[in-house]
Parts: C-alpha cells; structure tokens; sequence
C-alpha cells in the first residue's frame, strides 16, 4: 500500500486536504522566494550601484520567463503528472539560488535569477497547484484555493524577514544558498512522497463523494456546464470573449500588485525606515494576506467570485492610498494602516484567479489554458515590477506608480464581472 493510501486508512480524511497542505507549503517558497527579491533588491542597489529599472527588470525577467515556460508546464502537468514536473523544478531552482550567489555583473543576474531560477520556480507556483486542486475540488473550490493559496502570504511572512535577517549576518550570497538548501530539504521529499494528481489515483472522488455522481446532479444548469468541460480546446478558447475576459482580469490586477510587491520596501527604506523595519512591514502585509485568502476564498463560494473579488479590491486601493498619504504627510502611522488595508485586498487576488479559471474552463484542457492565463500573469507582473521603477528614474518619486495602481485595479474589477464565473458557479 502506497503511502497516499495509508494516510487515508489511518486517518479516515478525504486526501484532498492533503493537496491543500502540500499546496499551501509549496507556494509558501514560491512566492516567498519571489518577495524576498524586494529585500535583495536593497542590498544589491547598495552592493552594485545599478540603477532601479534595470535591478527591477531582473524581476521582470524571471517573471518573463513564468510566462514563457507557464503553458508549458500546464501542458505537461496535464500529460505525465505533477510529480514529472515538479520534481525537476525543484532541483533547478535550487541550482539558481546557489548560482545567485556568485553574481558579480547585472548580465549574470538577469541569467541566474531571471531565468535559471525564474524556470524551477515556475515548477512549483500557482499553475501547477491550481491544476491539481481543479480535479480534487468543485463544492468547496474557493475555500480549497484560498487555503492553498495562503501559503503565499505566509511565504512572505517567513521568508522576506528571514531572509533580511540572514543578510544582516552573513550577507546576501550566503542567504541565497541558505534558501536553495531550506528549498531543497522542505519541498523534494514533501512533493515527492506525498503529491498525487487526481482523486481516483488513491480511489476516491471530487469532494470525497462516495460515488461518481456530480454534486450538482439536480441543477441543469451545472449538467450542461460539466457535459459541455471535456469541450473546451485551446482553439475554442482563444474564441470565447469569456477566456479574454479573464486574461484581462488577471493581467491588470498583477500589474499593480507587483508594483507594490517589488518596491514596498525600496519606498520605505527611502521614507527612512531601517531596512529590517521594511521587511518586517511587508511581512505583515503577508500574514494579513494569509488570513483573508481563506476568507474570501470561503465568501466567494457562498456569495460570488465577482462580488468577492470587487470587494477585495476596494480594500487594496484604499492601501495604497494610505502607502502615498505616508509620503505626503510624513505620518508613519498610514503605514500601519496600509499594511492591513493591502494586505487585505491582496489576500482576494490569487484564490479569485484560481476558481474563476478553473470554474470557467475546467476540462481536459484545463492545465494548457490555465497555463496560458499565468503566462499573462506573468507579463503583467514583470511589467508592473518594471514601469514602477521607470517612473522612479523619471520622477524620483513612487507616487504615479501608486496611482497607476489604484486605476490598474478598477480595471481589473470591470473584466471580472465580463467573464462572469456566476454563470457556471452557482454559489452555495
């Protein structure tokens, strides 16, 4: 008996959850390897003397590089398994991490973070876990997704300040190699012993249903939408304005979410806040955001993704208000009151993409057109981590950048509500 199936015998539990808790734990180091750029980015700025916008653009290009290889892994997830997918990438991003801490030039920066490291870490992000919990979960989606997902709140919370801690000691090379070793011991045997792809693989069923019977049975509505999943092709896709639409929300509302999450701590520090003060702001910005993913992410299966997800953004944009309030005024009290309010909102964005995609293009073409959707992401995030630091350079100031932000999330509410996940998730 495969160790999946004693953890089922012994503990009588439907296996699903522990996909959530494998989720939660790997997206924790992906997005908490990926925050902790903004406290390297401090150092290196001093190290170095590189300007902001190309420093910023190293995050640009790893998240270029999710964009490119995010199909990819989609695609291959939804041929051979997670597990021949994963696996490897984590062995790459531990090679990346220790190559980092060898750079002496921009040029090897750009290579060793933004693509060797920037590839592993697409292994084990939001698209290969969002692929996996699609096939374990259809009643409690949004409350599955908001669990995984508060991992990457959590990542933030542990890893940024760890991270700036491990810096202050024994300097950013060592960190980095720190970090590819606390990668490598927590995620390789997590991931390798535990992972599986799909309910009938330990013979169980979507929601731990005793039989194969759709939870929706007496909903028409929900028939047709499970009758017409298998359907869906990447060709029929790119020919719904229902797929655009969601690869609007998703582009616009990571736009602004990666301005804030590269430079938060870089304005800080420039406010004169010490750097360990900065990464320990942002940190909370993620415990914050850890709390309210599993809560809207509950909400949203009882009330709507689009009602939950304008919701969270009110209280993003109101965030960053107070982020800029904290240079005008010079009050370092708004800063408190950001970290809760973006955090907040923050904490909607990411269980909000999961469902809504998995809800609307679920299927057996599912990881290549989710693949697709985090590969938009991906352009979104390099571009909003790199026009943030342009209009530094331009204006030695952050405060047009904030507002690209707020205006950026509006939009992001409007393209919701266009690919309407209400008409194909009926909430509970």
């Amino acid at each position: 008996m495969n160790v999946a199936k004693k953890i089922i015998k012994f503990w009588d539990i439907y296996y699903g959850w522990i996909i959530v808790a494998i989720s939660l734990v790997s997206m924790s180091f992906w997005l908490g390897i990926r925050s902790s750029f903004s406290v390297f980015y401090v150092v290196l700025l001093e190290d170095f003397q590189w300007n902001r916008g190309g420093s910023a653009g190293v995050q640009s290009m790893a998240l270029i590089t999710y964009t490119i290889l995010s199909p990819l892994v989609g695609g291959l997830i939804d041929r051979f398994g997670p597990r021949r997918v994963i696996i490897p990438g984590i062995f790459v991003l531990v090679l990346g991490l220790t190559m980092n801490a060898t750079v002496e030039t921009l040029a090897q920066f750009y290579l060793f973070y933004g693509v060797i490291m920037g590839s592993g870490i697409t292994c084990i992000g939001i698209v290969s876990y969002s692929i996996i919990l699609s096939h374990w979960f259809e009643k409690k989606r949004g409350l599955a997704s908001g669990i995984a997902v508060s991992g990457m709140g959590l990542g933030t919370f542990v890893l940024v300040p760890v991270s700036q801690y491990f810096i202050s000691i024994w300097g950013w090379r060592v960190t980095f190699i720190l970090l590819g070793c606390l990668t490598l011991v927590i995620l390789l045997p997590l991931n390798g012993l535990f992972l599986r792809h799909k309910p009938e693989d330990v013979g169980q069923f979507i929601d731990g249903l005793r039989s194969e019977i759709p939870i929706n049975e007496t909903c028409p509505e929900c028939i047709e939408k499970i009758n017409n999943q298998s359907n869906w092709s990447i060709g029929k896709a790119f020919c719904s304005a229902t797929f655009w639409a969601l690869m609007a929300f998703c582009f616009f509302s990571i736009i602004g979410i990666y301005v804030i999450l590269v430079h938060n701590v870089r304005f800080l520090v420039d406010l004169g806040i010490d750097k360990m003060t900065a990464a320990l702001i942002f940190a909370v910005v993620g415990a914050i955001s850890s709390v309210f993913r599993i809560f809207w992410g509950w909400l949203s299966d009882r009330i709507g993704r689009e009602i939950t997800y304008t919701a969270g953004m009110m209280f993003a944009c109101i965030g960053v208000v107070f982020l800029m309030l904290t240079e005008w005024t010079g009050t370092r009290g708004f800063i408190y009151a950001f970290s809760f309010f973006f955090g907040v909102g923050w904490g909607v964005t990411a269980p909000m993409i999961m469902s809504t995609a998995a809800d609307l293009f679920q299927g057996k073409a599912f990881g290549l057109i989710y693949g697709l959707v985090e590969g938009g992401i991906g352009v979104a995030g390099a571009l909003g981590a790199w026009v943030a630091g342009v209009i530094f350079d331009k204006y030695q100031s952050y405060q047009w950048a904030f507002i690209l932000t707020i205006i950026v999330f509006i939009i992001s509410c409007f393209f919701i509500w266009l690919a309407a996940p209400r008409k194909t998730h009926l909430p509970n």
